[in-house]
């Protein structure tokens, strides 16, 4: 009886052993040279809740903030199960970003996109991808494509808010974006189908970054499940298309003309996967950074004025009053797109530059390892010797400036290098428009409105506008 109980406490003892090497092991994970300073946290958990924890959306987390007090501007940590480097040096985000293309997300992510997903595509494969996405988004193709469907479509819904008296913001950018991409990019659709397609792509859950376990009840789970219905959606729509003879949007037609030329880079399947993936990651970003911006301009009654007074000019300026809006007319937005920019700027307080290096990559006294994701934050935006009290939104610091430019080396709020967001026209057009639509009636968003994040940009009492009785603007 002795030698059974001795021989429980052996193994006992070896299981805790086992247990405390694996926990060492995790909270020093092995590199050929000195690591970044920094902790690993819980086992498997690291430090995403406090990651994750909601705030205010025009300010860095207290999560980043304390651990550059701590460690400095480069420190690793663990997130959603896996190994990271965080950094808040703009020099070394803007080198990664250039010299890697490897994408760096969570397994949550990377399963939510499948397995011919975009974010792990080969150099050539990315390259040919994002040269069709450029034709239909580029600004030639939203000159020649998009921007009227954007502007009627804008109208309609403002129309429709002000009888209603109110306006979601997000809800209304979210039907806007969809309702013009799918008829780019799918062509004309059954009432019911396309009805259904708008239903799956606004209900798609939000949070994409989750612990990575496909176990039924939890995110990834139920994400995967929606991926499933929309991809099978859109299979139907174009296996029937294909079948019948029916006309295509721009998108598929500028694949198809490959294949009939006997270039065919991306099969169906493929060309199936990306337009998932290109209308989830645009429903997902471009209608949340236009609510924000609406609630930033509603708490400046001078932005408002001055941008009234711009889109009252534009709308004088035509022949007839109701004509849409022409490519000539964007581009003199010119306070806009300063308000634009200084929307970005200030509400891109989450990383920008993701990136899983290939290879071991020195910083100074430290390496960063090859494998281990890359997070830079946009810390430059709010540098004091970069942009005059850097906290405050105001549109006039833009003035004078290149508003066109995407990026620089102080402002990169669509990344940077071969990875820069390829939609980046798209969001600033639609934007523009939006708020040229809002513009022409008097409004407000109420006090209460809040906007944080928890990485998304979220909107805790909802991202409504109040139409005024009076409602056009003279």
């Amino acid at each position: 009886m002795l030698n059974v109980y001795e021989l429980w406490i052996v193994i006992v003892s070896l299981l805790v052993l086992k247990l405390c090497h694996w926990i060492y092991q995790w909270r020093n994970p092995k590199c050929n040279e000195k690591l970044p300073p920094g902790s690993m946290g819980f086992p498997i958990i690291g430090e995403t809740f406090e990651f994750m924890k909601p705030h205010d959306a025009l300010q860095f987390p207290s999560f980043v903030r304390k651990r550059i007090i701590r460690h400095g501007l480069v420190f690793r940590t663990n997130l959603f199960g896996g190994k990271v480097i965080i950094s808040m040096d703009n020099e070394l985000n803007m080198e990664i970003a250039k010299t890697n293309r490897t994408i760096g997300v969570p397994k949550s992510i990377t399963r939510l996109f499948g397995n011919n997903k975009l974010f792990v595509q080969s150099i050539e494969s990315h390259k040919h991808v994002r040269s069709l996405t450029f034709q239909l988004l580029g600004p030639q193709g939203l000159k020649l494509r998009v921007i009227e469907d954007i502007d009627l479509l804008a109208r309609k819904h403002m129309e429709e808010g002000a009888r209603n008296g109110f306006l979601d913001v997000k809800e209304a950018a979210s039907k806007i974006l969809i309702e013009c991409l799918a008829k780019k990019v799918m062509g004309d659709m059954e009432p019911e189908t396309a009805k259904e397609l708008a239903i799956c792509w606004r209900k798609f859950p939000s949070g994409w970054f989750r612990f990575p376990f496909k176990i039924p009840g939890m995110g990834v789970y139920d994400m995967m499940k929606a991926r499933k219905r929309m991809m099978n959606l859109l299979k139907e729509v174009v296996l029937k298309k294909r079948a019948s003879g029916e006309e295509f949007g721009e998108f598929f037609k500028i694949i198809f003309g490959e294949n009939e030329r006997g270039k065919e880079k991306m099969s169906v399947e493929n060309a199936i996967n990306y337009i998932y993936t290109f209308f989830l990651i645009a429903n997902e970003t471009t209608p949340r950074i236009l609510a924000a911006t609406v609630k930033l301009i509603s708490e400046k009654p001078r932005v408002m004025q001055e941008l009234q007074r711009e889109h009252a000019r534009i709308v004088g300026d035509r022949s007839e009053k109701d004509a849409a809006l022409t490519w000539e007319d964007y581009k003199s937005m010119t306070f806009t797109h300063m308000v634009i920019n200084e929307s970005l700027r200030i509400t891109t307080t989450v990383p920008v530059v993701l990136r899983k290096p290939d290879h071991d990559i020195q910083v100074g006294d430290y390496t960063i390892p090859a494998g281990w994701t890359f997070m830079g934050y946009p810390n430059v935006h709010f540098n004091p010797e970069k942009y005059e009290d850097p906290f405050v939104f105001n549109p006039w610091r833009w003035k004078g400036k290149d508003l066109s430019a995407l990026v620089s080396k102080n402002y990169v709020p669509f990344g940077a290098g071969p990875r820069l967001c390829v939609g980046a026209y798209f969001a600033k057009l639609l934007t523009a428009i939006f708020i040229h639509n809002l513009c022409r009636y008097r409004w407000s968003m109420k006090v209460e409105t809040t906007v944080t994040q928890s990485y998304m940009l979220m909107f805790p009492q909802g991202c409504e506008v109040q139409f005024s009785e009076d409602t056009k603007v003279d």
